[in-house]
């Protein structure tokens, strides 16, 4: 087979892209608002700089573009603009169905019968694991994501979990770990006791060792798998064997191109190994199938996909497939790692919007896991949830009945492109270092992923990446939903599994562990300066801020003068207060309150917003300080054991942490 890094050229997403409108005539256009001046960029960058000049974000004497004050980047380095426009050039994406597959896999997308809508089951008892997937099955779910083995439905009771299955209309994708080989005869021998012919036995045997590398951290040979591969594709033409992974590079804290690149080199890696083991190119490729995660940031998630498809088809060329093989199958799955244990109740939006961009970018098919999947086994009303979100998308938004829907949006086409080449440069920066086996078991790969995974930790931890009901807008008095635990997988050793919630998720633990222990929450005294309008601001935001650590604010209200306020504190029983005021109240009155809190008894001091020159505090918070440090520190200060705290979700472990200086926590 054709190596693949060294393809002449630019190497490929840049490579040719197939599909012109040709000749086609224009068809005449409706002139909207054909009464208006026809706006221009320069105007457009005039208006924006008047409203950031009103809001003080411009800066004094500031002679750039002003949009690009309004500019974020990626963990990638993507600069996404406020604004895109026919300015904006990407290439040609071509059509649906034809390479290199931007648009989709088949002509018609997935508006003939949209999706595959795929749900996700397994664990220690069968029969309970029959009657889930049976009532998903009953209610527009189309095919099983099955886990067997470890941690899942026990190998020899793969019979019992599909009692009563439809096989021959209802595919079942298998993810058995290291028992695949096991699991797929078991599952063929289901097939064959159903009644099922072997040209009729569908879905995918979810052979990964690659991600079982990645997950364990110790390599697995790919003969067998390919062995495999060769005695399916030889009697079940539409089976698939392999799964190339993207989730265990994603749930890492890989960016968007670090789990695309990982994933499309595992798939090179499966495809020389099938082609070794046997395979002509042509059938190798059709055993395969690509999984992606899809998260709350629906435009990325939807270049992901169409990226993806591009990535895939330019390694297809140079590998010698050709026609519709070329397409790769996806199944994205929403993220594990967005999901929280607080509040998870947002994890229906969370999970909503990403099956929405799955949808939307062109994915074969989509998991949408329950809202509770951080809790343990998900119960009767996360399932119906999970399947009736998809139901939603694909009966009454009727997203399927658009072919690529995001198509021809300048930002999408855009983003598409830029994402794509991204990832192509870590693909090939794994295949010249040997390969992604080669760069898993080097830790090469993982350190990429470290160093992503400890901006993501940064930006998390300042609250730049916002997380509903967790960093932002906790509920203070929440009452943790208990769920049975879930078995342990064993997929332990390798790359980090977290979820981007869990650090704060685990301040919270610890100030709930306090309060059972105590009878009462660690309390912080909000020190109000000024009068109700004039500390409410800065009051309402400390308070946001200490309830995302679980510490209870003590809101005096208004008082009068500094000896009532020092007088409220004493009766608080607080031990931490933080002053809470207009600027012009901190410059009249903050260094006298401080010292007089001191003189109280307050073992720190703490000032919502800018500290006078003169004024000496403990830490500060405001928008953009680092939230965790300073909750963490808190915490220390008033005696909440960390110890045994911090309890994480099913098979979760804990990520690097960047060892935040609290010395300059939130200053």
């Amino acid at each position: 087979m054709t190596e693949v890094a060294g393809t002449p050229g630019a190497g490929g997403p840049e490579s040719r892209q197939t599909g012109s409108a040709g000749g086609a005539a224009a068809a005449p256009s409706l002139s909207l608002a054909a009464e208006f001046d026809t706006p221009d960029h320069e105007t457009w960058q005039r208006l924006v700089a008047g409203v950031l000049g009103k809001t003080g974000a411009l800066p004094e004497g500031f002679d750039g573009a002003p949009e690009s004050l309004l500019t974020t980047t990626t963990y990638d380095g993507i600069e996404i603009q406020p604004l895109y426009t026919a300015r904006d050039e990407a290439p040609d994406a071509g059509f649906p169905g034809l390479p290199s597959f931007v648009r989709g896999r088949r002509p018609e997308g997935n508006a003939a019968a949209g999706w595959d809508v795929r749900s996700r089951h397994g664990h220690g008892d069968a029969a309970a694991v029959n009657r889930e997937l049976l009532a998903d099955l009953e209610n527009g779910v189309t095919s099983v994501w099955l886990r067997a083995g470890r941690g899942g439905v026990p190998v020899e009771s793969l019979a019992d979990a599909l009692h009563e299955v439809r096989l021959d209309l209802a595919p079942v994708t298998l993810d058995a770990g290291a028992d695949y080989v096991a699991a797929a005869d078991a599952l063929l021998a289901v097939h064959a006791e159903h009644g099922v012919p072997d040209a009729e036995v569908g879905g995918t045997l979810g052979v990964d060792p690659i991600g079982l590398h990645a997950r364990t951290g110790t390599a697995h040979d790919l003969t067998p798998a390919a062995q495999l591969a060769a005695r399916v594709a030889a009697r079940h033409p539409l089976l698939r064997t392999v799964v190339a992974d993207g989730l265990p590079f994603h749930e890492a804290g890989g960016s968007d191109a670090q789990e695309l690149g990982a994933t499309i080199a595992a798939g090179v890696a499966y495809l020389r190994a099938l082609v070794d083991g046997g395979l002509d190119v042509e059938a190798a490729a059709a055993q395969l199938e690509f999984r992606l995660a899809a998260t709350a940031d629906q435009f990325l998630t939807i270049a992901k996909l169409r990226a993806a498809r591009r990535l895939w088809a330019r390694v297809a060329e140079v590998s010698g497939v050709t026609g519709a093989g070329a397409a790769m199958r996806q199944h994205a799955v929403t993220s594990p790692a967005m999901v929280t244990r607080r509040d998870p109740w947002v994890n229906m939006l969370r999970t909503t919007i990403a099956g929405f961009a799955a949808g939307a970018g062109g994915a074969d098919a989509v998991t949408v896991l329950p809202f509770d999947e951080a809790l343990g086994r998900p119960e009767e009303l996360s399932l119906r949830i999970a399947r009736n979100t998809q139901a939603i998308l694909l009966d009454e938004t009727r997203l399927a009945g658009v072919v690529d829907p995001a198509g021809g949006s300048w930002y999408v086409e855009k983003l598409t492109d830029e994402l794509a080449r991204a990832a192509w440069r870590e693909f090939t920066a794994i295949e010249r270092a040997g390969g992604v086996v080669a760069e898993l078991t080097s830790g090469a790969l993982a350190a990429r992923l470290a160093e992503t995974r400890g901006a993501r930790s940064e930006r998390i931890a300042t609250r730049k990446d916002p997380i509903t009901g967790v960093s932002e807008f906790p509920l203070a008095d929440e009452q943790l939903l208990e769920r049975r635990p879930a078995e342990p997988d064993g997929l332990d050793g390798g790359l980090p599994r977290l979820r981007y919630a869990q650090e704060f998720e685990a301040l919270r633990d610890r100030a709930d562990a306090h309060l059972a222990a105590t009878g009462s929450r660690p309390a912080v005294f909000l020190a109000t300066l000024g009068t109700l309008a004039q500390h409410t601001a800065r009051a309402t935001f400390t308070a946001n801020f200490l309830q995302a650590g679980g510490i209870e604010p003590v809101n005096p209200g208004e008082t009068g003068s500094a000896a009532d306020l020092v007088a409220r504190f004493r009766e608080s029983g607080a031990a931490v207060a933080c002053l809470c005021g207009p600027d012009t109240g901190y410059a009249e009155q903050a260094a006298d309150v401080v010292a007089a809190l001191r003189e109280a008894g307050a073992t720190e001091v703490w000032l919502a917003g800018k500290a006078p020159d003169d004024v000496t505090v403990d830490g500060t918070v405001h928008s953009g300080c680092n939230a965790l440090a300073a909750l963490t520190r808190v915490l220390d200060t008033l005696g909440v054991d960390g110890q045994g705290s911090g309890e994480r979700g099913r098979g979760e472990r804990g990520r690097d942490s960047q060892g935040a200086d609290e010395q300059g926590a939130a200053r």
